[in-house]
């Protein structure tokens, strides 16, 4: 991903807010955190945003907020970023991973129920890459068995499910603002956001060391705040974020069109429930070495990422867990994801097009 055409863009206005906050003297949980945690609230359409350190404290915080720890269960996906299972484990819970669905690389719902147990306590759907999972027979799965459901939406923000936005449609949902994401900070940040005012008001007091009074601590807390340095660079971006998601998907409607009929290339499928806002344009390579092709790739001056060459349930962590996932198994040594950014130029995209094309011959 190059930062360069969005930083080239606001970067008057980004120092000017910067310069605000300096001259405030106010660094820490000030004016530019209240009114950016308003301004995200009011796009999602919640009662709460509580912006804190990064998208993975966003999850512990949730969990704990929850009341979430040690003897439970939560029951997530194999294939995303190790900080989903990662925060589970943190709250002293046991991940239980269920395999994913094929063509979105999300929780295969139809595979839950049978993951439930009287320990289960919470469901953590991850939208990966942008692309909404299947929240509706989730939700109804576990509206009668009062399980929590808290959405993994670091790579979604600004997608939809059936027209609600991600990361409100559960009992929270947990954002990641770090610089690559399609709202990024110029550091670490992250958000939860609920409906609920009492998992709202918990989060706040973890977020500062369990504590509704300074130097009061009621419960151990985290040192989890967003600072207004970057709450003030996230307020200058949030407004444009629909304008680039809207271009995210011109990139990937050209990339699927020109790969079509490529055979050793499978496109990314968007589900009719789903408005993808491509944090990550993602294929499969089909019959062939995967790993060739991103050498080839590089030879030809095109950087591709995988995401991700090892699930979760094949880390060193949680492989004694002893799953036995395929389809996740499968995806990983399939996938490869393209250059994707807002303002990415049509020359940039058939040369990714053509490399790839070379590449898979």
């Amino acid at each position: 991903m190059d930062l360069t055409p969005e930083i080239e863009l606001i970067e008057g206005e980004v120092l000017d807010a910067i310069r605000r906050v300096v001259r405030s003297g106010r660094f820490v949980l000030g004016p530019e955190v209240e009114a950016f945690e308003r301004e995200a609230a009011a796009y999602l359409g919640v009662r709460h945003a509580v912006g804190l350190n990064s998208g993975t404290d966003a999850l512990v915080i949730a969990l704990r907020a929850m009341g979430i720890g040690p003897g439970d269960e939560v029951i997530t996906s194999p294939f995303t970023f190790v900080a989903t299972a990662e925060a589970v484990s943190r709250v002293g819970a046991t991940p239980v991973f269920v395999d994913i669905d094929a063509a979105s690389f999300n929780l295969d719902v139809s595979l839950i129920e049978a993951a439930v147990t009287d320990r289960t306590r919470c469901v953590i759907p991850v939208h990966l890459f942008g692309h909404a999972a299947d929240m509706g027979p989730l939700l109804a799965l576990v509206k009668d068995r009062g399980l929590f459901v808290l959405e993994d939406t670091a790579q979604a923000l600004g997608g939809r499910y059936d027209g609600r936005a991600l990361g409100t449609l559960g009992d929270a949902g947990a954002f990641s603002f770090f610089p690559t994401k399609n709202l990024g900070a110029f550091g670490d940040a992250g958000m939860l956001a609920t409906d609920d005012d009492g998992i709202a008001e918990r989060a706040r007091v973890l977020r500062v060391h369990g504590a509704k009074q300074r130097y009061l601590t009621e419960v151990h807390g985290y040192n989890s705040r967003l600072d207004e340095i970057q709450a003030a660079v996230l307020r200058v971006k949030l407004p444009r974020l629909d304008e680039g998601n809207a271009q995210r998907r011109q990139v990937a409607g050209f990339y699927t069109d020109a790969l079509a009929g490529v055979t050793a290339i499978k496109t990314p499928a968007v589900a009719t429930y789903a408005k993808h806002v491509y944090h990550q344009y993602t294929i499969r390579v089909v019959g062939q070495d995967r790993d060739r092709v991103v050498s080839r790739l590089g030879e030809m001056g095109v950087q591709a990422m995988v995401y991700y060459p090892v699930p979760l349930h094949r880390l060193p962590i949680y492989e004694g867990l002893g799953y036995e996932l395929p389809v996740a198994d499968t995806a990983a040594r399939e996938v490869l994801s393209l250059p994707i950014w807002p303002g990415l130029s049509r020359e940039v995209q058939s040369r990714v097009v053509a490399a790839l094309i070379d590449a898979v011959r």
